[in-house]
C-alpha cells in the first residue's frame, strides 16, 4: 500500500466507524473508482484497533465504573445502574456474535456489491431520519431495560449487512425505544467495544494462522491515524449531536446513496 491509501483509508476508517453513515458506503468508493487494491486482513486489523481504543480512551471513566460494578455483581455484592448497563452491553452484543458466526460467509459473499451499499445506505438514511423526527427522547442510559438492550442488540446484527452502518442502525433504534440522543449514541459506542474488540481477535488469530506476511509502518501509521480520527469524530459528535439532530447524516447518506447508484448507472463501479 502506498502512503496515500495508508492516510486516506485509515482516516475513512476513523472518521466513519462512529457516525452513523456507513463505513463500507465509503470504503467502496477509493477502491472501485481509483482502482486500489484490496487493503489486506493485517490493515483491517490495524485501524479496528485504532477506533478501539479511541473509544476505550473515550470513555475510559464509563468503561471502569461499568467493569467495576460489573465484576461485583458477578461476585454476588449486589446490582448497581452501571452493573445492569454492563449486563445490557452484554446481551445487546449477543445478536450480531450469533449472525456473524451463523451467517459471515452468506453475507460477505451476497450483500457486498455497490448496490447493496447504496440501498441500505438510502433506506437506513430514512429510518434514522424517522426515528429522529418521532423520538419521544425521555429516557437515559440507565433507563436501558432487557428488552430495549436486546432490541438494539438485534439492530447491530442487521448491521452486518454492508451500507447499513452499525451506529446509524443502532442509535436509530435507541431513539425508537425513548433514548435522547446523547443516551443513543453513548450506548451505541459502549456496545461497539466488544464487537469491535472481538472482531480485532477472530481476525488476528486467523492471521497468525495463516502466517502472513506483514508490513509493520503501514499498520502503525494506520492504527495512529485511525484513532485519531475516531477520537475527534466521538468528540465532536456528542459535543454538536443534540444541537444540530441526524437531519445532516440522513441528507448525507441520501447522497451518496444515490451518487452510487449513479455510478452503477455510468459504468464507473460494478453493481
Amino acid at each position: 500500500m502506498g502512503l496515500i491509501e495508508i492516510v486516506v483509508l485509515a482516516l475513512i476508517q476513523g472518521f466513519t466507524e462512529f457516525l452513523p453513515i456507513s463505513s463500507s458506503g465509503h470504503l467502496i468508493l477509493p477502491s472501485q473508482l481509483l482502482g486500489w487494491q484490496d487493503q489486506g486482513q493485517a490493515f483491517d486489523i490495524a485501524v479496528h484497533v485504532g477506533t478501539l481504543f479511541a473509544v476505550l480512551i473515550y470513555f475510559r471513566k464509563d468503561v471502569v465504573q461499568i467493569l467495576s460494578a460489573w465484576f461485583k455483581s458477578c461476585a454476588g455484592k449486589g446490582h448497581t445502574a452501571e452493573s445492569k448497563l454492563g449486563w445490557y452491553i452484554i446481551l445487546a452484543t449477543i445478536p450480531a456474535g450469533l449472525v456473524a458466526g451463523l451467517a459471515k460467509d452468506f453475507i460477505e459473499a451476497n450483500t457486498r456489491g455497490a448496490a447493496v451499499i447504496a440501498t441500505t445506505t438510502i433506506v437506513f438514511g430514512i429510518a434514522l431520519w424517522y426515528a429522529d423526527i418521532k423520538a419521544k427522547e425521555h429516557k437515559s442510559i440507565f433507563d436501558i431495560k432487557w428488552k430495549a438492550a436486546l432490541l438494539i442488540g438485534i439492530a447491530q446484527a442487521v448491521a452486518l449487512i454492508p451500507g447499513t452502518s452499525r451506529s446509524g442502525i443502532t442509535i436509530t433504534a435507541g431513539l425508537l425505544l425513548g433514548l435522547d440522543k446523547k443516551s443513543a449514541a453513548r450506548f451505541s459506542f459502549l456496545m461497539s467495544i466488544p464487537v469491535i474488540g472481538g472482531l480485532g481477535l477472530v481476525m488476528i488469530i486467523k492471521l497468525i494462522l495463516d502466517n502472513t506476511a506483514v508490513d509493520w509502518c503501514a499498520l502503525i501509521l494506520g492504527t495512529v491515524l485511525s484513532f485519531v480520527s475516531a477520537y475527534t469524530c466521538i468528540f465532536l459528535f456528542l459535543k454538536f449531536i443534540e444541537r444540530m439532530g441526524m437531519l445532516p447524516f440522513v441528507i448525507y447518506r441520501l447522497i451518496l446513496g444515490f451518487a452510487l447508484f449513479a455510478l452503477i448507472g455510468l459504468g464507473y463501479i460494478s453493481a
